[in-house]
């Protein structure tokens, strides 16, 4: 009988501009951990992803990552706090009530990849 222990999974995120990208992800309080050959592994606490220097914008556009945190208003303050909308030109919603019993907010990085930061209710 074989082992399906399984250990991590990790999504690549497309980046239209690498080097802006990761500096994003570094502000929004992402561990940049290496960068090598145009992918960035990122990490904060026990979740990562891998930033890829790749960009269609129809990839990105409809790519959507979920981060489930312990206090979504604590993250939201903390965008709002770092500037993030201005200084990278992206989009942050309120957060709002989802009928899935979830609080969340919506988060878009400066590729167009779609973030949902959201907290069990």
């Amino acid at each position: 009988m074989s082992n399906l222990e399984t250990v991590e999974l990790k999504a690549f995120v497309p980046a239209k501009d690498f080097g802006l990208s990761q500096r994003f992800y570094q502000d929004l309080g992402f561990t940049l951990a290496s960068s090598v050959d145009g992918i960035a592994y990122f990490h904060h606490e026990n979740v990562s992803f891998l930033l890829q220097d790749f960009y269609l914008e129809a990839l990105a556009s409809n790519f959507i990552m979920h981060l489930l945190v312990e206090d979504v208003d604590a993250w939201h303050r903390k965008v709002q706090e770092a500037g993030i909308a201005q200084r990278y030109g992206v989009r942050v919603s309120a957060v709002e009530l989802q009928p899935w019993r979830m609080r969340d907010f919506v988060l878009t990085d400066p590729s167009g990849v779609q973030w949902r930061i959201a907290q069990n209710v």
